[in-house]
């Protein structure tokens, strides 16, 4: 109904969005249902703890020299903000942990378990 493309996955059976210039595949690990305690919302309310398994970037917002980051100025997200669609601005101050090496936040690797989602 949106016109979007459909892609398929590499390790999931969910279909991605040609047109979103970030794509994550995840597994389920868990779910957890909320508001148990209140009758108006029991059973209505599950949060969902999802492995991402592959990541997928359109090279136009990679950073130059970088096959795994994505360089900030080129990506600018749509970020819902009290009910208001909002873009990034510029940079308003430099982060020191920009100076981290990428290497440091990945975890050990994982084999994938492909689910059916």
């Amino acid at each position: 109904m949106a016109g979007l493309t459909t892609v398929e996955s590499d390790l999931v059976r969910a279909p991605r969005v040609a047109e979103c210039p970030v794509q994550l595949e995840a597994v389920l690990e868990t779910s957890l249902p909320l508001a148990e305690s209140d009758p108006d919302r029991r059973g209505k309310l599950v949060a969902l703890e999802v492995r991402i398994i592959r990541v997928h970037v359109d090279a136009r917002i990679r950073m130059a020299g970088h096959d795994d980051r994505i360089d900030p100025e080129r990506w600018r997200p749509l970020i819902m903000n009290f009910c208001q669609f909002f873009g990034l601005g510029s940079m308003l101050h430099h982060s020191a942990l920009a100076e981290i090496p990428e290497s440091a936040y990945r975890p050990a690797p994982r084999p994938a378990q492909p689910v059916a989602v």
